[in-house]
This record gives C-alpha cells, sequence and structure tokens, in this order.
C-alpha cells in the first residue's frame, strides 16, 4: 500500500465520496418518498374533477352552475357533487393567515382556503370528527364582485390543534379572510390536503385546510364529483358529455384525483428515479474499481504470492490478506466519508432546507461500503489465492 499511494488513496476517496452521496441521497429518497405518499384525506379512488371555463361572458351564471350540478347529481353511478375554487393538490390556490384576535400582529398559522357547500364532505369523503356539517341555509353565493359574509367554518384537525393546542377548538372564534369578522369553528375534519404539493413552500402547514360556505360562482369553476366505486371512469366520461349538452360554449377538463396525484408528485418521483440510477452507478464504479486496482496489484506482486504459498501460506491466508488489506482502505474511506456526509449535509440542510441526516444512515452507509469493499476484492482475491507457487517463482 505505500507503494502504491496513488491507487490507495483513489479508491479511500471514491468510497468517502460515494458514501457521502449515498446517504444524503437516501435521506432525500425517504424524505421525498414520504412526502409524495401522504393521504390527501379525501376518497381519491372514486373522486375526479371537472374545471369548466366559459368562453364568453354571461349573465345568467348561477342559474347555469345551479343547472350543472344538478345534472351531476343525477348522473348514474354518482355519489355527490358540488362547485368549489379548489381542490387538494391542484397545485396552486387560496392560502390565508389564521389569527385569533383582528389586531393579530403575527398570525398565529396558515392554511389553504376551500369554498364548500352541504354536500362537500360527503363528495370528498372527509371523515367529521367533532361538530357538525355545514346546513343548506348557511351556504351563500359568492363572486369576484359580492364577498357576503359567513359565521361559520369547518377545520381540519392539523389546523384546529395548531390555533388552539388545549383541543378545545369547536365553538371558538377565528380570523381567516377578514380581520374584521370572525368566524366559528362549527366542525373539525380528521384530514384535508391544502392545493400545494411543494415541500419547501407548503411544509409547515401541509395540513392546515379551512372549508367555509360559499358557493363558487364564476366563468371559470371546478366542479368535486364522487362516483360509486368502479364507476369513477364511465361517471366521468359521462358528466363530460353531460355538461357539454347543457352548454357547449365553454372549455370541459376533467382528471380523476389519481391523475392528479400522480401530477403532482412527478419531479418528486422523477428525483427519486435519477437518485437511485446515479446511486447505483457510483456503486457500480466503485466496486469495479476496487476490482480493477486488486487485480492490478495481484499481477505486480504474483513472485510475492508465489514465495509466501512457497513458504507454506495458505490459499485462505492469500485471500484473508488481500480482504484485510481492502478492509483497511475501505474503513479511511468509510471514516472521511462519514464525516464528509456530514458537512454535505447541513450545506444541503442550509442552502435547500433538506431534512438532516440521522446518524444511523451515516452507519448505514458506511457499512454498505465495507460489504461492497470486501464483495469486489473477493473475485481478485481468489484469483491470487489460486497462483500455484512453482509458477510464481518461475516469474511467470
Amino acid at each position: 500500500m505505500r507503494r502504491n499511494k496513488f491507487g490507495t488513496i483513489l479508491i479511500a476517496t471514491q468510497m468517502a465520496v460515494t458514501l457521502a452521496f449515498l446517504s444524503n441521497s437516501l435521506t432525500i429518497i425517504e424524505s421525498r418518498l414520504s412526502w409524495s405518499a401522504r393521504p390527501t384525506g379525501v376518497d381519491e379512488a372514486t373522486l375526479f374533477v371537472m374545471s369548466s371555463d366559459m368562453t364568453e361572458s354571461r349573465d345568467d351564471l348561477v342559474a347555469r352552475e345551479n343547472a350543472d350540478v344538478v345534472a351531476l347529481r343525477s348522473l348514474n353511478g354518482v355519489v355527490d357533487a358540488y362547485a368549489t375554487n379548489d381542490y387538494p393538490l391542484a397545485g396552486g390556490g387560496w392560502s390565508l393567515s389564521v389569527s385569533l384576535t383582528a389586531d393579530q400582529k403575527t398570525p398565529s398559522t396558515h392554511s389553504a382556503y376551500y369554498f364548500a357547500d352541504e354536500h362537500a364532505l360527503d363528495t370528498l369523503g372527509l371523515r367529521l370528527i367533532a361538530g357538525r356539517n355545514f346546513n343548506a341555509d348557511e351556504v351563500v353565493n359568492r363572486t369576484a364582485a359580492d364577498i357576503p359574509p359567513i359565521g361559520s367554518a369547518i377545520v381540519t384537525k392539523a389546523l384546529a390543534d395548531k390555533v388552539f393546542p388545549a383541543g378545545d377548538a369547536l365553538g371558538k372564534s377565528i380570523f381567516l379572510e377578514s380581520d374584521t369578522r370572525s368566524v366559528r369553528i362549527i366542525g373539525i375534519v380528521e384530514r384535508l390536503q391544502t392545493p400545494f404539493f411543494d415541500k419547501g413552500a407548503s411544509k409547515s402547514y401541509a395540513e392546515n385546510s379551512a372549508l367555509v360556505p360559499y358557493r363558487q360562482i364564476g366563468e371559470s369553476v371546478n366542479y368535486m364529483v364522487r362516483a360509486k366505486p368502479g364507476q369513477r371512469d364511465s361517471v366521468m366520461r359521462a358528466a363530460e358529455a353531460r355538461l357539454a349538452e347543457l352548454d357547449g360554449d365553454r372549455i370541459v377538463r376533467s382528471k380523476s384525483m389519481s391523475q392528479v396525484r400522480a401530477e403532482a408528485y412527478r419531479g418528486d418521483h422523477g428525483l427519486v428515479v435519477l437518485l437511485v440510477s446515479v446511486c447505483a452507478a457510483l456503486l457500480i464504479v466503485t466496486a469495479f474499481g476496487i476490482v480493477g486496482l486488486t487485480s492490478y496489484w495481484v499481477s505486480q506482486r504474483r513472485q510475492q504470492i508465489g514465495t509466501r504459498r512457497a513458504l507454506g501460506a495458505t490459499r485462505r491466508a492469500i485471500l484473508n490478506h488481500f480482504q484485510t488489506e481492502n478492509l483497511v482502505i475501505a474503513s479511511a474511506g468509510a471514516s472521511c466519508g462519514i464525516a464528509f456526509s456530514m458537512a454535505l449535509n447541513l450545506w444541503m440542510v442550509q442552502s435547500f432546507e433538506v431534512s438532516r441526516l440521522e446518524n444511523s444512515r451515516v452507519i448505514a452507509g458506511a457499512v454498505i461500503m465495507l460489504i461492497l469493499g470486501q464483495l469486489a476484492v473477493l473475485y481478485p482475491a481468489l484469483r491470487a489465492a489460486s497462483i500455484p507457487p512453482a509458477l510464481a517463482m518461475r516469474g511467470g
């Protein structure tokens, strides 16, 4: 090893870099998979969203929207439907500050803001764990020009616990859209994700959602439709055709919540595939580097190996020699790699807000690198152990 310092340092450095990249990549992969696997709280398997965009201005938007909703609810296979401003994982939507008093300088938290009526909980498949649903007489029409006051809201458990840690949110009042009029919490649902799926921007309030009794009225509106189990795709096609019959002068697009989820986390899944591929490539390159270097050392030390064999060294002793030699190099590389992993993670936490690296993952990565090194050196070590003593002594 002293006579081949460059090769030794090269392999140790390669193992250190691979360990640093591997451990941090595994942290990112786990974080992304965990983030993209979070349940939205809605019945994704049976739910789809329809967006309706008018091609020209209309004066009878309320009547047209009421006709749309009635038609959707009357379709065979439809459980329920309603009109709203937004839906989970849409990618953009309303985000409001939540305060306990009108003059509160710093808001308690932030929350997504969904329009809902008395059919929303049933349509989305939300689980009401406290309080009640909206009554029909509480729901009012809302347009861009007319924003009537409301007095009630249904919030998620995450939002309720954030604002009222004591667990007494039901019946309390909060300030959402207006800083002069509060709304009373009349119900709490178990879970409802926000429309935002970017981890960096929405992590702090990813489960904070508030539903308010507004009926979205406008030239662009979203309809949430829940179908019976197993009938979602057929109902979605029938719903598109039905809305086209009612008014052909508009653009109607529909997506299942499964499609919405796939599109929302396409970037995260792509990053996971990329990181897995790079990690695999680095491990392969490192393994072949060890194989190549050890094979070179074997070819350079044939006479030395032959001499040891002639003096009584067994094949097992030769095999152990090269494995021990590689273990020393791998241990040095792993030690440097642990320090490099921590430093790299610290920089990434400060620059990109990634998760902190746990010690257990670094240690696990180091163990993987040591095992990889021992497996990679096995083939050239076996070749060294099989060199005949007489052949080696002849210089062959």
